[in-house]
C-alpha cells in the first residue's frame, strides 16, 4: 500500500483527511458530520526558516499560570533527566523531560533562574521552544534554610519509612530538596 499520512508540518490549511472516508461515511450515516482527527485540530506549524534566527521564541508554561509567552530570548539552559541542555535558536528538533532543577532564561546580561521540579520541553526546528513545567518558583524567591529544614525532615523520613509507598514519597522529597539545596549553595 503507498497511502502515506501526511505530518503535520505537511498540513495545509483546511486539510481533509482522507475524502474516500467521508463520503463512505456520508453513505452509512448521512445526518453526522464525519468524526474529527487530532489534525483537525491542529494548526499548520510555521515553517522551518532558511537561516538560523539570532533570538529563540520560548514559551514557558505552568498549569496554573504562563511565565513566558513568546519571549524571545538568546539561550534557555534545561535541566533535563539526561544533564544540562542549552538549547539556542537553529538547536535541532528534541523532546526531553525535565528534571528537579535550575530553568535558566538567558537575554543579554540579564538571566531570570527558575527551579522546576519536573515536567516536559519541546524544542521546534524553527527556534521555538515550549517548556512545560508542573512547578516553577524564581530562584531568588526561595529560603535556604526552609530547604534545609524540609531536606533534613525528608531524609529522616526515608530512613524510618516502612512502606515501598512511604520511602518513595520520601525519597522524591529528598531529590526535590537536595536539587533546591544544590541550586541555593553551588
Amino acid at each position: 500500500m503507498t497511502w502515506r499520512r501526511p505530518f503535520a508540518t505537511d498540513l495545509q490549511a483546511g486539510y481533509v483527511a482522507d475524502s474516500n472516508f467521508t463520503e463512505a461515511w456520508k453513505k452509512v450515516v448521512p445526518n453526522v458530520d464525519p468524526p474529527k482527527t487530532p489534525s483537525a485540530f491542529m494548526a499548520p506549524r510555521p515553517a522551518t526558516p532558511s537561516s538560523i534566527p539570532s533570538k529563540l521564541t520560548v514559551n514557558f508554561v505552568l498549569p496554573y499560570t504562563s511565565e513566558l509567552s513568546g519571549k524571545e530570548v538568546d539561550m534557555v539552559i534545561i535541566p533535563a533527566t539526561t544533564g544540562q541542555m542549552g538549547v539556542l535558536p537553529g538547536h535541532v528538533a528534541t523532546i526531553a523531560e525535565l528534571k528537579p532543577g535550575i530553568l535558566s532564561v538567558h537575554e543579554g546580561n540579564d538571566v531570570n533562574k527558575y527551579f522546576v521540579s519536573g515536567g516536559f520541553a519541546f524544542v521546534h526546528a524553527n527556534s521555538f521552544a515550549d517548556i512545560i513545567a508542573i512547578e516553577a518558583v524564581p530562584l531568588d524567591r526561595i529560603d535556604l534554610n526552609l530547604v534545609q529544614k524540609g531536606l533534613a525532615d525528608f531524609t529522616q523520613k526515608l530512613n524510618t519509612a516502612s512502606t515501598d509507598v512511604e520511602k518513595a514519597e520520601a525519597q522524591i522529597g529528598v531529590d526535590v530538596h537536595s536539587a533546591l539545596n544544590a541550586a541555593l549553595t553551588g
